[in-house]
Parts: C-alpha cells; structure tokens; sequence
C-alpha cells in the first residue's frame, strides 16, 4: 500500500470519526464508532495524535487539528465546547456570561466558569485557551440556560444569576465597578426580573449578598419594596463589598465596607 494511500485511509477513517462526534473526542466514541476494544481505541487515538491529526487537551480528550491551524497552539474555532467536557458540573459564569447576555460592551480574552468538580482552579491554560474557574457548592449550581454550539449544550448562567455570581465576588464580574455597570445595563435589560433576583438570593442564602444588593439598589433608586425585602435578611456583623481594595469605609445602614475612593455613579 503506498504512503498516500495509508493517509487517505486514515483521513477517511477519522472524518468518519469526527461526523459521529461532538467536536470533541473520547475514548468511548472509537470504541462506538469503529467497534473496537479499549486497548484499541487509546491505540488509534495516541497515533493520531502523534501524527498530529488530533492533539490531547486533557487525559482521554483530544480536539481535531485543522490542516491550517498545523503548527498552532489555538486549534478550536469555539473554545466553549471544552467546557462541559472538563467543568461538568458546572456552567459559563461572571464576566463570559455578561458579556453573552449584552450586559457590557466589554470583550474578554478568557472564559469565566464556576464548577462543582475538584479540578484545578484559578487561572489556567488549556489548548490555547484562557480559563478563569472557581469552585462552588453543588447547591450554588442553578439559574442556568442551555446555549448551543452546534450539537453541544452548554450551561451557562442566565442573566439573573449572573449579577448575583458578580455581586458575591466581584472579580467574577472583572471588576468592582465593572460589575456595577454590569447591574446598571441589567436594570435596563429586557429580561430584568427583580422577583427572580431576590428569589435567587434566598436560594443563596448568603447575608453579605442581600446588602450589596440593597446597597447597589439604592445606589441605582430601586423601588423601596425591593429595598425593603433587602433590609429584612440582613445579617448581623460587617462584611466587605469587594475584598480586594485595602482602604474601606463603612455604610452603617447596610452594614457594608466600601471602597473609599469608590464613586459609582461617576
């Protein structure tokens, strides 16, 4: 058989692949498409990985390689594809999700996913690839849409949420006051819901938040019901609106520490 023979039938054989998958691949999906064992399956992937016809993300997941992206560390024309597959359970959050839902006109290069999984957190690079991932609780993990990128569902916070998940730490909403003019555009969006953002809040069951968004709400003139609903969860002691700025001071009557060179209105 000559050689150009051979990679035809390897490019066949893959194509054939890759009309059966997601955009990623697995494993589990050799086995399926090709009826072949495990043993296998992890041959024909690790060979095709070192002929660099795919390249490994992660252990056992592996994204196809274009022949024009050859050579390049950034190979997937949508990077949200890796998200269910290496933050399930978990969802596209903070500063991803606000600028999904138009609530800032502001890009960003990496991608904000809160997860349930015990994974490496923080900053990390992934295929080329920017991610910014927190861990949360298993009960924080509600108040999401599906978004679909070809045959993919991918979870991601819907716009209520998303406020509350920049509130809680603002470095989810990058930034303080970007996160502030993140609940401003909200207060204009048409899917503002101000019953689902409480009802969300209770869901949390964290005090700090009820005053950040009864301090924020008077900061923007909400109307005193919704002010009100704040006041009564407040919980006893002090706690900071942002944790990263180092001079505060303090608003008694939502028990909050503010920044104080914070002007947000400005």
């Amino acid at each position: 058989m000559s050689l150009n023979r051979s990679i035809s039938k390897r490019h066949q054989r893959l194509a054939e692949l890759l009309r059966s998958t997601l955009g990623t691949i697995r494993v589990d999906d050799v086995v399926r498409v090709f009826n072949v064992g495990r043993p296998q399956a992890n041959k024909i992937l690790s060979n095709w990985h070192h002929q660099g016809a795919l390249r490994r993300v992660s252990h056992g997941l592996y994204v196809p390689v274009k022949p024009t992206d050859l050579g390049q560390v950034q190979i997937l024309e949508d990077p949200w594809i890796l998200v269910p597959e290496l933050f399930d359970p978990g969802y596209v959050a903070g500063w991803s999700a606000a600028e999904h839902w138009e609530l800032t006109e502001q890009m960003f290069r990496s991608i904000c996913v809160l997860t349930n999984k015990r994974t490496g957190y923080g900053n990390r690079e992934i295929q080329g690839v920017n991610f910014y991932i927190k861990y949360i609780p298993k009960g924080l993990v509600f108040g999401l849409k599906i978004i679909w990128k070809g045959p993919l569902k991918i979870s991601i916070s819907d716009p209520h949420k998303t406020i509350l998940d920049m509130l809680g730490d603002p470095y989810l909403g990058a930034g303080l006051q970007h996160t502030f003019d993140c609940f401003k555009a909200y207060l204009a969006h048409s899917d503002k819901d101000l019953n689902k953002v409480l009802e969300y809040a209770v869901k949390i069951d964290n005090g700090a938040l009820f005053k950040k968004l009864g301090y924020f709400g008077e900061l923007n003139n909400l109307d005193s019901q919704f002010i009100s609903h704040c006041q009564k969860r407040l919980t006893k002691g002090y706690s900071r609106l942002d944790n990263a700025s180092k001079h505060q001071k303090l608003v008694t009557r939502w028990r909050l520490w503010v920044p104080q060179n914070w002007t947000p209105n400005d």
